[in-house]
Protein backbone atom coordinates (compact mmCIF):
# COMPACT_ATOMS: atom_id res chain seq x y z
CA UNK A 1 0.00 0.00 0.00
CA UNK A 2 1.74 3.33 -1.23
CA UNK A 3 0.18 7.03 -2.17
CA UNK A 4 1.42 9.20 -4.50
CA UNK A 5 4.42 10.48 -2.75
CA UNK A 6 7.97 10.08 -2.04
CA UNK A 7 8.78 6.91 0.25
CA UNK A 8 12.33 6.36 1.60
CA UNK A 9 14.27 4.23 -0.74
CA UNK A 10 15.60 2.13 2.47
CA UNK A 11 12.36 1.19 4.28
CA UNK A 12 8.48 2.32 4.19
CA UNK A 13 8.04 5.81 5.72
CA UNK A 14 6.70 8.42 3.62
CA UNK A 15 7.62 12.60 3.44
CA UNK A 16 4.76 12.95 5.40
CA UNK A 17 6.74 12.23 8.15
CA UNK A 18 6.80 15.43 10.63
CA UNK A 19 10.80 16.54 10.01
CA UNK A 20 11.02 14.36 7.39
CA UNK A 21 13.95 14.76 5.32
CA UNK A 22 16.29 12.56 2.38
CA UNK A 23 19.38 12.15 1.93
CA UNK A 24 21.14 12.17 -1.76
CA UNK A 25 20.36 8.34 -1.70
CA UNK A 26 16.63 8.93 -0.87
CA UNK A 27 17.31 7.43 2.83
CA UNK A 28 14.75 9.29 5.47
CA UNK A 29 16.40 10.62 8.82
CA UNK A 30 15.96 7.34 10.91
CA UNK A 31 17.58 5.10 8.17
CA UNK A 32 20.58 8.09 8.34
CA UNK A 33 20.42 7.54 11.85
CA UNK A 34 20.45 3.77 11.89
CA UNK A 35 23.68 3.74 9.77
CA UNK A 36 25.42 6.52 12.10
CA UNK A 37 24.43 4.35 15.18
CA UNK A 38 26.46 1.29 13.90
CA UNK A 39 29.38 4.27 13.88
CA UNK A 40 29.12 5.32 17.42
CA UNK A 41 31.82 4.00 20.12
CA UNK A 42 29.70 3.45 22.71
CA UNK A 43 32.01 1.95 24.84
CA UNK A 44 33.11 5.82 25.09
CA UNK A 45 29.42 6.92 25.24
CA UNK A 46 28.53 4.53 28.21
CA UNK A 47 31.92 5.76 30.16
CA UNK A 48 30.43 9.47 30.07
CA UNK A 49 26.82 7.60 31.30
CA UNK A 50 29.38 6.18 34.40
CA UNK A 51 30.73 9.73 34.78
CA UNK A 52 27.23 11.16 34.85
CA UNK A 53 25.62 8.42 37.75
CA UNK A 54 29.10 8.39 39.67
CA UNK A 55 28.97 12.12 39.95
CA UNK A 56 25.27 11.75 40.91
CA UNK A 57 25.73 9.27 43.24
CA UNK A 58 28.94 11.06 45.23
CA UNK A 59 26.48 14.62 45.45
CA UNK A 60 23.24 12.58 46.68
CA UNK A 61 25.44 10.25 49.07
CA UNK A 62 23.41 12.10 52.36
CA UNK A 63 20.16 11.44 50.60
CA UNK A 64 17.36 9.37 49.57
CA UNK A 65 17.59 9.41 46.13
CA UNK A 66 20.40 9.88 43.36
CA UNK A 67 18.13 10.41 39.68
CA UNK A 68 14.93 10.33 39.19
CA UNK A 69 13.10 7.93 36.40
CA UNK A 70 10.12 8.64 34.35
CA UNK A 71 8.06 4.72 34.29
CA UNK A 72 4.96 3.58 32.96
CA UNK A 73 5.76 0.39 33.27
CA UNK A 74 6.53 -0.82 29.54
CA UNK A 75 9.33 -2.26 28.20
CA UNK A 76 11.83 0.98 27.63
CA UNK A 77 11.41 2.02 31.60
CA UNK A 78 11.13 -2.07 32.99
CA UNK A 79 14.84 -1.86 31.05
CA UNK A 80 15.81 1.44 32.30
CA UNK A 81 15.29 0.27 36.11
CA UNK A 82 17.06 -2.66 34.91
CA UNK A 83 20.48 -0.79 33.83
CA UNK A 84 20.21 2.11 36.55
CA UNK A 85 19.00 -0.15 39.69
CA UNK A 86 20.64 -3.66 39.24
CA UNK A 87 23.77 -2.56 36.64
CA UNK A 88 24.46 0.46 38.13
CA UNK A 89 23.13 0.43 41.81
CA UNK A 90 21.47 3.92 41.42
CA UNK A 91 18.71 4.72 44.27
CA UNK A 92 16.05 6.32 42.13
CA UNK A 93 12.70 7.92 42.19
CA UNK A 94 10.05 6.10 39.89
CA UNK A 95 7.53 8.77 38.84
CA UNK A 96 4.21 7.93 36.94
CA UNK A 97 2.11 10.12 34.71
CA UNK A 98 -1.01 8.12 34.39
CA UNK A 99 -2.70 8.74 31.05
CA UNK A 100 -5.91 7.22 33.04
CA UNK A 101 -5.85 4.47 30.36
CA UNK A 102 -4.41 1.88 31.73
CA UNK A 103 -5.37 -1.92 31.08
CA UNK A 104 -4.90 -4.71 32.97
CA UNK A 105 -1.60 -5.67 31.24
CA UNK A 106 0.10 -2.65 31.94
CA UNK A 107 -0.94 -2.79 35.60
CA UNK A 108 0.54 -5.54 36.33
CA UNK A 109 3.86 -4.66 34.23
CA UNK A 110 4.15 -1.18 36.23
CA UNK A 111 3.57 -2.81 39.62
CA UNK A 112 5.39 -5.90 38.82
CA UNK A 113 8.16 -3.58 38.08
CA UNK A 114 8.16 -1.59 41.38
CA UNK A 115 8.08 -4.92 43.35
CA UNK A 116 11.15 -6.35 41.03
CA UNK A 117 13.40 -3.63 41.70
CA UNK A 118 11.93 -2.56 44.92
CA UNK A 119 12.06 1.19 43.98
CA UNK A 120 9.93 4.66 46.24
CA UNK A 121 7.39 5.59 43.62
CA UNK A 122 4.94 8.62 43.21
CA UNK A 123 2.05 8.01 40.50
CA UNK A 124 -0.25 11.16 39.54
CA UNK A 125 -4.07 10.14 37.87
CA UNK A 126 -5.86 12.93 36.61
CA UNK A 127 -9.54 12.83 37.21
CA UNK A 128 -11.25 10.89 34.48
CA UNK A 129 -14.05 13.42 33.69
CA UNK A 130 -10.85 16.16 33.27
CA UNK A 131 -8.67 13.38 31.07
CA UNK A 132 -12.51 12.43 28.79
CA UNK A 133 -12.45 16.63 28.26
CA UNK A 134 -9.34 17.01 27.23
CA UNK A 135 -8.96 14.22 25.05
CA UNK A 136 -12.37 15.57 23.27
CA UNK A 137 -10.02 18.84 22.91
CA UNK A 138 -6.82 17.21 21.61
CA UNK A 139 -8.26 16.29 18.40
CA UNK A 140 -8.95 19.77 16.82
CA UNK A 141 -5.86 21.07 18.95
CA UNK A 142 -3.14 18.34 17.74
CA UNK A 143 -4.59 15.76 15.68
CA UNK A 144 -4.71 12.79 18.19
CA UNK A 145 -6.80 12.41 21.44
CA UNK A 146 -3.24 12.48 23.55
CA UNK A 147 -2.52 15.51 24.62
CA UNK A 148 -3.06 15.13 28.15
CA UNK A 149 -0.42 11.89 28.49
CA UNK A 150 2.22 14.00 26.27
CA UNK A 151 2.01 17.38 28.21
CA UNK A 152 1.96 15.21 31.91
CA UNK A 153 4.63 12.82 31.20
CA UNK A 154 6.91 15.78 30.58
CA UNK A 155 5.66 18.05 33.12
CA UNK A 156 5.25 15.82 36.01
CA UNK A 157 8.39 14.19 36.26
CA UNK A 158 10.30 17.55 36.09
CA UNK A 159 7.83 19.31 38.73
CA UNK A 160 8.39 16.29 40.72
CA UNK A 161 12.37 16.39 40.88
CA UNK A 162 11.91 20.15 41.75
CA UNK A 163 9.66 19.09 44.69
CA UNK A 164 11.92 16.24 45.84
CA UNK A 165 15.45 18.36 45.11
CA UNK A 166 16.65 15.63 42.14
CA UNK A 167 19.05 16.90 39.91
CA UNK A 168 19.21 14.03 37.51
CA UNK A 169 16.62 12.65 35.23
CA UNK A 170 16.64 9.91 33.49
CA UNK A 171 14.77 9.21 30.31
CA UNK A 172 14.87 6.54 28.24
CA UNK A 173 14.37 6.17 24.15
CA UNK A 174 16.59 8.90 22.28
CA UNK A 175 14.70 10.70 20.15
CA UNK A 176 17.68 9.76 17.44
CA UNK A 177 16.10 6.18 17.45
CA UNK A 178 12.88 6.35 15.43
CA UNK A 179 11.96 10.41 14.97
CA UNK A 180 13.03 12.35 11.85
CA UNK A 181 12.98 15.23 14.31
CA UNK A 182 16.68 14.00 15.09
CA UNK A 183 19.28 11.88 14.56
CA UNK A 184 21.99 10.24 16.47
CA UNK A 185 24.34 12.19 14.12
CA UNK A 186 22.64 15.88 14.44
CA UNK A 187 20.46 15.29 17.78
CA UNK A 188 18.80 18.92 16.84
CA UNK A 189 16.86 18.62 19.98
CA UNK A 190 18.15 19.67 23.41
CA UNK A 191 16.61 18.37 26.70
CA UNK A 192 15.32 20.96 28.22
CA UNK A 193 12.03 21.79 30.21
CA UNK A 194 10.12 22.31 26.86
CA UNK A 195 11.52 19.26 25.36
CA UNK A 196 8.25 17.30 25.48
CA UNK A 197 6.37 20.32 24.62
CA UNK A 198 8.24 20.91 21.61
CA UNK A 199 8.28 16.98 20.93
CA UNK A 200 4.58 15.95 21.01
CA UNK A 201 2.55 17.85 23.39
CA UNK A 202 2.37 20.97 20.64
CA UNK A 203 0.35 23.28 21.90
CA UNK A 204 0.21 24.98 25.53
CA UNK A 205 -1.69 24.48 28.48
CA UNK A 206 -3.32 27.82 27.88
CA UNK A 207 -5.06 26.93 24.70
CA UNK A 208 -5.86 23.58 26.02
CA UNK A 209 -8.78 25.54 28.54
CA UNK A 210 -12.29 26.24 27.93
CA UNK A 211 -15.52 27.07 29.61
CA UNK A 212 -15.21 23.50 31.33
CA UNK A 213 -11.45 23.35 31.70
CA UNK A 214 -9.89 26.86 33.28
CA UNK A 215 -6.52 27.23 33.83
CA UNK A 216 -5.91 26.53 37.39
CA UNK A 217 -7.75 23.18 36.85
CA UNK A 218 -4.79 22.47 34.27
CA UNK A 219 -2.30 23.51 36.29
CA UNK A 220 -0.44 19.62 36.64
CA UNK A 221 0.15 19.99 33.05
CA UNK A 222 2.24 22.84 33.07
CA UNK A 223 6.15 22.44 32.56
CA UNK A 224 7.97 24.23 35.24
CA UNK A 225 9.27 27.80 34.33
CA UNK A 226 12.66 28.39 32.82
CA UNK A 227 13.62 30.30 36.37
CA UNK A 228 12.59 27.29 38.05
CA UNK A 229 14.29 25.00 36.17
CA UNK A 230 17.52 26.93 35.76
CA UNK A 231 17.51 26.87 39.78
CA UNK A 232 17.01 23.18 40.33
CA UNK A 233 20.06 22.51 38.03
CA UNK A 234 18.45 19.70 36.59
CA UNK A 235 20.44 17.57 34.28
CA UNK A 236 17.92 15.04 31.91
CA UNK A 237 19.36 12.59 29.66
CA UNK A 238 18.05 9.55 28.10
CA UNK A 239 19.68 6.50 28.49
CA UNK A 240 19.56 5.28 24.65
CA UNK A 241 22.11 7.98 24.33
CA UNK A 242 24.63 6.52 26.03
CA UNK A 243 23.96 2.70 25.70
CA UNK A 244 23.27 0.68 21.91
CA UNK A 245 18.93 1.05 22.50
CA UNK A 246 17.52 -2.66 20.60
CA UNK A 247 13.83 -2.75 21.63
CA UNK A 248 13.46 -6.44 20.33
CA UNK A 249 16.23 -7.68 22.28
CA UNK A 250 15.90 -5.66 25.32
CA UNK A 251 11.81 -6.47 25.11
CA UNK A 252 12.68 -10.35 25.12
CA UNK A 253 15.22 -9.51 28.57
CA UNK A 254 12.71 -7.99 29.82
CA UNK A 255 10.18 -10.96 29.75
CA UNK A 256 12.52 -13.56 30.43
CA UNK A 257 14.23 -12.05 33.35
CA UNK A 258 11.83 -10.00 35.21
CA UNK A 259 8.14 -11.61 33.81
CA UNK A 260 7.09 -8.27 31.87
CA UNK A 261 4.17 -9.09 29.45
CA UNK A 262 3.62 -8.26 25.72
CA UNK A 263 -0.21 -7.86 24.67
CA UNK A 264 -2.56 -7.52 21.34
CA UNK A 265 -2.14 -3.75 20.63
CA UNK A 266 -4.27 -2.38 17.43
CA UNK A 267 -2.61 -0.70 14.70
CA UNK A 268 0.27 -2.85 14.49
CA UNK A 269 1.61 -6.41 14.30
CA UNK A 270 4.31 -5.77 17.43
CA UNK A 271 2.77 -6.70 21.06
CA UNK A 272 5.27 -4.16 22.61
CA UNK A 273 4.92 -0.56 22.32
CA UNK A 274 2.50 1.07 24.68
CA UNK A 275 1.23 -2.38 26.22
CA UNK A 276 0.13 -0.73 28.76
CA UNK A 277 -2.67 1.44 27.62
CA UNK A 278 -5.77 1.17 26.05
CA UNK A 279 -6.29 3.96 23.32
CA UNK A 280 -2.64 3.70 21.30
CA UNK A 281 -4.33 2.66 18.53
CA UNK A 282 -6.65 5.54 18.33
CA UNK A 283 -3.32 7.76 18.06
CA UNK A 284 -2.10 5.93 15.40
CA UNK A 285 -4.80 5.61 13.04
CA UNK A 286 -4.90 9.37 13.70
CA UNK A 287 -1.98 9.60 12.17
CA UNK A 288 -2.64 7.20 9.15
CA UNK A 289 -5.32 9.54 8.53
CA UNK A 290 -3.57 12.82 9.04
CA UNK A 291 -0.06 11.80 7.22
CA UNK A 292 -0.73 8.47 5.52
CA UNK A 293 1.23 6.05 7.73
CA UNK A 294 0.64 4.94 10.86
CA UNK A 295 2.41 2.30 13.65
CA UNK A 296 2.69 -0.90 11.61
CA UNK A 297 4.57 1.35 8.69
CA UNK A 298 7.30 2.17 11.97
CA UNK A 299 7.22 -1.54 12.74
CA UNK A 300 7.62 -2.84 9.48
CA UNK A 301 10.39 0.34 8.64
CA UNK A 302 12.53 -1.09 11.90
CA UNK A 303 12.36 -4.68 10.85
CA UNK A 304 13.18 -3.69 7.02
CA UNK A 305 15.88 -1.85 8.54
CA UNK A 306 17.33 -4.96 11.09
CA UNK A 307 16.71 -7.24 7.69
CA UNK A 308 14.04 -9.34 9.24
CA UNK A 309 11.49 -8.66 6.08
CA UNK A 310 12.43 -6.98 2.59
CA UNK A 311 10.94 -3.54 1.94
CA UNK A 312 8.76 -5.37 -0.48
CA UNK A 313 7.35 -7.65 1.53
CA UNK A 314 6.68 -5.02 4.49
CA UNK A 315 4.85 -2.52 1.90
CA UNK A 316 2.70 -6.23 0.31
CA UNK A 317 1.88 -7.61 4.26
CA UNK A 318 2.66 -5.30 7.10
CA UNK A 319 1.77 -1.55 6.03
CA UNK A 320 -1.48 -2.11 5.18
CA UNK A 321 -2.25 -3.00 8.54
CA UNK A 322 -2.49 1.12 9.24
CA UNK A 323 -5.44 1.20 7.77
CA UNK A 324 -7.56 -1.06 10.02
CA UNK A 325 -9.81 1.04 11.83
CA UNK A 326 -9.27 0.34 15.89
CA UNK A 327 -11.75 -1.21 18.31
CA UNK A 328 -10.64 1.13 20.60
CA UNK A 329 -11.89 4.34 18.21
CA UNK A 330 -15.85 3.09 20.05
CA UNK A 331 -14.42 4.17 23.53
CA UNK A 332 -13.51 7.74 22.00
CA UNK A 333 -16.61 8.29 20.96
CA UNK A 334 -18.07 7.44 24.21
CA UNK A 335 -15.76 9.43 26.65
CA UNK A 336 -15.84 12.39 24.09
CA UNK A 337 -19.43 12.35 22.42
CA UNK A 338 -17.24 12.82 18.81
CA UNK A 339 -18.95 10.59 16.44
CA UNK A 340 -16.87 8.49 14.13
CA UNK A 341 -17.62 10.44 11.79
CA UNK A 342 -16.70 13.19 12.99
CA UNK A 343 -13.60 11.94 14.28
CA UNK A 344 -12.18 10.76 10.51
CA UNK A 345 -13.74 14.29 8.84
CA UNK A 346 -11.75 16.00 11.84
CA UNK A 347 -8.75 14.47 11.15
CA UNK A 348 -9.20 14.81 7.11
CA UNK A 349 -9.14 18.47 7.91
CA UNK A 350 -5.94 18.37 9.54
CA UNK A 351 -4.47 16.45 6.81
CA UNK A 352 -0.45 16.64 4.92
CA UNK A 353 -1.22 18.64 2.18
CA UNK A 354 0.30 16.40 0.13
CA UNK A 355 -2.20 13.89 1.10
CA UNK A 356 -5.07 16.55 0.32
CA UNK A 357 -7.87 15.09 -1.60
CA UNK A 358 -6.84 11.60 -1.72
CA UNK A 359 -9.33 9.12 -0.55
CA UNK A 360 -7.35 7.12 2.20
CA UNK A 361 -8.85 3.68 2.91
CA UNK A 362 -10.46 2.35 5.61
CA UNK A 363 -10.57 -1.32 6.71
CA UNK A 364 -13.11 -3.08 9.45
CA UNK A 365 -11.11 -4.74 12.39
CA UNK A 366 -11.63 -8.05 11.62
CA UNK A 367 -11.45 -8.34 15.50
CA UNK A 368 -15.46 -7.12 16.09
CA UNK A 369 -16.73 -6.31 19.27
CA UNK A 370 -13.36 -6.23 20.90
CA UNK A 371 -12.68 -2.76 22.60
CA UNK A 372 -9.58 -2.85 24.65
CA UNK A 373 -10.45 -3.20 28.62
CA UNK A 374 -9.50 -0.58 30.94
CA UNK A 375 -8.05 -1.93 34.32
CA UNK A 376 -10.85 -0.89 36.45
CA UNK A 377 -13.43 -2.76 34.11
CA UNK A 378 -11.44 -6.06 34.28
CA UNK A 379 -11.43 -5.69 37.81
CA UNK A 380 -15.23 -4.95 37.93
CA UNK A 381 -15.61 -7.92 35.86
CA UNK A 382 -13.32 -9.98 38.03
CA UNK A 383 -15.68 -8.93 41.00
CA UNK A 384 -18.24 -9.76 39.50
CA UNK A 385 -17.76 -13.39 39.24
CA UNK A 386 -16.22 -13.79 41.87
CA UNK A 387 -12.59 -14.80 40.37
CA UNK A 388 -11.04 -12.89 43.00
Amino acid sequence: MTFKLTYCKRCCMPETQDGQAFDEMGYCNVCQSAEHKMRIDWLERRQGLEEILEKARIENADKPYDCLIPISGGKDSTFQLHVLVNEYKMRPLAVTFSHNWFNSIGMYNLLNSLEKFDVDHVMFTPKRGQVNKLAKKSLSAIGDACWHCHAGVGAFPLKTAIQYGIKLVIWGESVAESSSRGTYKNPIMKFDQDYFAKVSAKVSVASMTSDELNLAELSTYQQPNSEDYKDAEIHGIHLGDYIFWDEERQTEFVKEEYGWKETYIEGTYKRYKSAECIMPGVHDFACYLKRGYGRASFHASNDVRAGLVTRDEAFESLVPLDQIEPNALEYYTEITGISREEFISTLENQRHPLLKGVSLPIVENPKLNARPRLFIEDLKAWIEADEL
